[in-house]
């Protein structure tokens, strides 16, 4: 009988235990997904002091050594089970990690770069070193470690440092979410975790006087893979490699991209709670109940005919919020915002509503109920993003009938098709206006094709069953390789 394919899954965040963005959602998914196709999973994520007690956490072990920098310290180490599920969740417990915030320092410019958080780089150094000891500890030894994005990078150079048997045949995959944030970290970070100085891809990173997490995971993992198909191919050209095409390009041949998932469970119209009237592709025409309900809830004026087009994001630059303009308010619906983020976007679309308020709703906040009631209540999903390594906004709004409009780049460009909403390639004002006004031309004067879209984008498999599948080959492939 063929044993069971043992994974070590490590990120910084997990939901629902603790969540800031998409990371959060992707490892509290895929695991479950990954257990139905018969592997052995466990999960590491840092203890913060942010996450709730009524998760049931119990202790395993207290005063666990550590060798940090010149010193030991000790950490603790506690686990509960990811909710609705029989997985084992493993939390580290050092005072590093007892804040509110998951993540907690500022940018900082390093050698003409901004580094990503300065003091995250050791946090996450001390995380990494701390999984690598506590697998030892509870003896579970994996076929592979899956590393999720620049916080657990540094495990593979970790792992080429090392030279315990207990390590000498567990492989790495590494995924990058986003390539943009890379954990760039003074040189004093190899002594202080214990990295080997004679390593090649330490020397190599030295040389730019700096050590970057996003790097020592692209060099020193297995196999590398992002979260879509057109992602994995768009970062190897310097327009989205974020510096890092070239150091890329040397894995091009070990790079792959998979879709992600959503939980289509969570995301259903037929069941959710949160929105005024469940309905199903049968029963599509209740879906204007929502609008009329969201409507009334924002303040703007109720009509069952007139478009809705929602965002949800966070507002930052990676998102394309330049190209909402007041021209906007020329077009013949009605716009609600969700989100929270950088201040100049924040102010941008208040502003929008302040001097438009029969035309734009924003609201400026972060609040899951409200997001699943735009789902459901909205008729047109915009995504109008520079990049977007996956996007997953766009596949929940098909699973409420609600007809994407994305700018054809990353995981936009893999979901979205003619049979289920519109995309635009030229990154500027005059193209999504352009969009749009053929978007609402087909709602207002075709319904009947209008409501094969939303039907199309019902039918479509965004379950993680599928990319769960696609995960498995790549754990095949890498206990494979000798």
């Amino acid at each position: 009988m063929e044993q069971k394919i043992k994974i070590l899954m490590v990120a910084a965040e997990l939901a629902p235990i603790v969540k800031v963005g998409g990371l959060a959602d992707v490892v509290g998914a895929l695991p479950k997904a990954l257990i139905r196709l018969d592997t052995n999973i466990k999960i590491f994520i840092p203890f913060y002091g942010c996450i709730d007690k009524k998760f049931n956490i119990q202790k395993v072990k207290r005063g666990i050594d550590l060798e940090i920098g010149k010193k030991k310290v000790k950490f603790d180490l506690y686990r509960t089970k990811l909710p609705k599920s029989s997985i084992l969740v493993y939390l580290v417990k050092h005072k590093i990690f007892n804040t509110k915030k998951i993540y907690r320092s500022k940018n900082i410019k390093l050698n003409g770069k901004f580094s990503h958080k300065l003091i995250d780089t050791e946090r996450f150094a001390l995380f990494s070193k701390a999984v690598l000891e506590s697998v030892k500890i509870i003896n579970f030894k994996p076929n592979i470690i899956h590393c999720h994005d620049w916080h657990t990078a540094v495990i593979a150079s970790l792992l080429k440092s090392s030279r315990e048997i207990f390590f000498e045949k567990v492989k790495t995959l590494y995924t990058i979410h986003n390539l943009a944030h890379q954990g760039i970290a003074q040189p004093t970070i190899v002594g202080f975790s214990k990295l080997d100085p004679n390593l090649p891809i330490i020397k190599a990173d030295l040389r730019n006087g700096d050590i970057n997490f996003m790097v020592q995971g692209i060099l020193g993992a297995n196999i590398i893979n992002t979260v879509s198909p057109t992602y994995a191919k768009e970062i190897l050209a310097h327009y989205q490699g974020a510096g890092l095409d070239k150091i890329l390009k040397k894995r091009k041949g070990d790079l792959y991209g998979i879709l992600n998932g959503i939980d289509v469970d969570l995301f259903n119209p037929t069941t959710d709670k949160s929105i005024k009237q469940r309905y199903t592709i049968k029963t599509l025409s209740r879906k204007k109940i929502d609008k009329l309900d969201l409507q009334k809830k924002l303040g703007l004026s109720q009509n069952k005919d007139m478009a809705i087009i929602g965002l949800i994001s966070r507002l930052v630059w990676q998102k394309g919020l330049e190209l909402i303009t007041k021209n906007l308010s020329n077009l013949n619906c009605q716009f609600v915002f969700l989100g929270t983020g950088h201040e100049i976007y924040e102010e941008q679309l208040r502003n929008l509503a302040r001097k438009f308020p029969k035309k734009f709703s924003a609201q400026i906040m972060f609040d899951n109920k409200l997001a699943q009631q735009i789902y459901a209540g909205a008729d047109i999903f915009l995504m109008p993003s520079r990049f977007e390594p996956c996007g997953l906004g766009q596949m929940i709004a098909m699973r409420y009938g609600t007809v994407p409009v994305v700018r054809a780049t990353g995981g936009l460009a893999d979901t979205i098709d003619v049979k289920v909403g519109f995309k635009f390639k030229e990154f500027s004002p005059q193209a999504l206006y352009q969009t749009l006004q053929k978007t609402l031309k087909v709602y207002y004067q075709q319904p009947q094709k209008w409501q094969q879209l939303q039907i199309n984008g019902m039918e479509r498999d965004f379950s993680w069953d599928k990319s769960a599948k696609e995960y498995l080959k790549l754990y095949k492939k890498l206990i494979k390789q000798s």
